[in-house]
């Protein structure tokens, strides 16, 4: 049987840290919110058969944006919880009628508007050939210094192997489900799949796509988007 793809988005995050009046998902960002470009960039390869989104239970700004242009391939899922973890757990337990056990699940952030469809590409062609599944990444280039309690310099640490996690990250369902239910406190789904005893393959992505984490990121994300060379 051929196994298909889906995205989920774990957006039910407040964004309290970032000083907007609404949840950073749904900031401003070149005259659409930021999540509809985050969802945009997940659906722009027609092997992602749907793009379900996880929204805390009492969001009501989803529904006061327009999201058709994206037709059946969105499905909203209010059952978001108090963590990135528990949303995507809660995400993939909803959408388990959709989705069979050795499907994939790209899992995206919300505040990653500007994925390139030549790395979403690359991830499904070398990911989806792979036992384990794997995440976009970029190898880390800038020098590393540890720092002490007084925020000094205590060593330098070597860089070699090192890389920066994106998404999307991208495992079969059964995996995944199984994966975060073991595992309590991950900040990212290969986290979790790494606590099975696997190892996920890494897939060079690009620094174009970055998260957006301060309001200033905003600026940054739109000249991209208006100008992707």
């Amino acid at each position: 049987m051929t196994s298909r793809y889906f995205g989920l988005v774990p957006a039910a995050g407040s964004g309290s840290r970032f000083g907007s009046e609404v949840p950073k998902q749904y900031s401003s960002l070149a005259g659409k919110p930021m999540l509809y470009h985050s969802i945009a960039r997940l659906l722009g390869t027609p092997e992602v058969e749907i793009a379900f989104v996880v929204l805390a239970p009492g969001d009501t700004e989803f529904r006061a944006h327009d999201w058709s242009a994206f037709g059946n391939r969105l499905a909203p899922l209010y059952c978001g919880g108090a963590s990135r973890r528990d949303s995507v757990l809660n995400g993939i337990i909803a959408a388990a009628s959709l989705v069979d056990p050795n499907d994939w699940i790209l899992v995206h952030d919300a505040v990653r508007p500007c994925l390139g469809t030549p790395e979403l590409r690359r991830l499904i062609d070398e990911a989806g050939g792979d036992e384990v599944g794997g995440i976009l990444a970029v190898p880390v280039a800038d020098t590393l210094k540890r720092a002490d309690e007084e925020q000094r310099i205590a060593a330098t640490e070597p860089r070699d192997g090192l890389w920066r996690a994106q998404t999307p990250q991208m495992f079969r369902h059964a995996m995944l489900l199984r994966a975060l239910r073991e595992a309590q406190h991950v900040t990212d789904e290969a986290s979790a799949v790494e606590a099975l005893g696997y190892k996920p393959k890494l897939v060079e992505g690009s620094t174009k796509n970055m998260k957006v984490t301060f309001p200033a990121d905003l600026e940054i994300a739109e000249k991209m988007l208006r100008d992707p060379s």
